[in-house]
């Protein structure tokens, strides 16, 4: 079985005094992608000709730049709450929002 590590960033932390919930979001480099690109390949994607590409390119191009760019992320990312008791939580270190968590994620065989 392969062994796979995963590292989380805490992006939010509550503390009850009885136990502690971390809220966990995959810790990667994104790069943005605008609405604007995103359009493009569409179109590029839907027609076939290249001919009609070509002379569609440049129109569409001057459309969508007169428009406001939204930058989105291209990636979808995983999020994990976890609770535990506050004595785990110390164990661990006591880990602030912003730091990094490495998570092993296995099927128990």
């Amino acid at each position: 079985m392969e062994v796979r590590e995963n590292v989380y960033k805490i992006k939010n932390l509550n503390d009850n005094g009885v136990a502690v919930t971390l809220t966990l979001i995959e810790d990667i480099e994104l790069e943005p992608v605008s609405q604007q690109q995103m359009m493009l390949e569409a179109i590029n994607r839907a027609i076939p000709d290249k001919e009609m590409k070509d002379q569609l390119q440049p129109i569409m191009e001057a459309m969508l730049r007169a428009q406001p760019q939204t930058i989105i992320q291209s990636y979808p990312q995983t999020s994990i709450t976890i609770t535990m008791p506050r004595r785990t939580y110390e164990n661990y270190g006591k880990p602030q929002v912003g730091e990094s968590l490495i998570i092993n994620i296995m099927k128990r065989d």
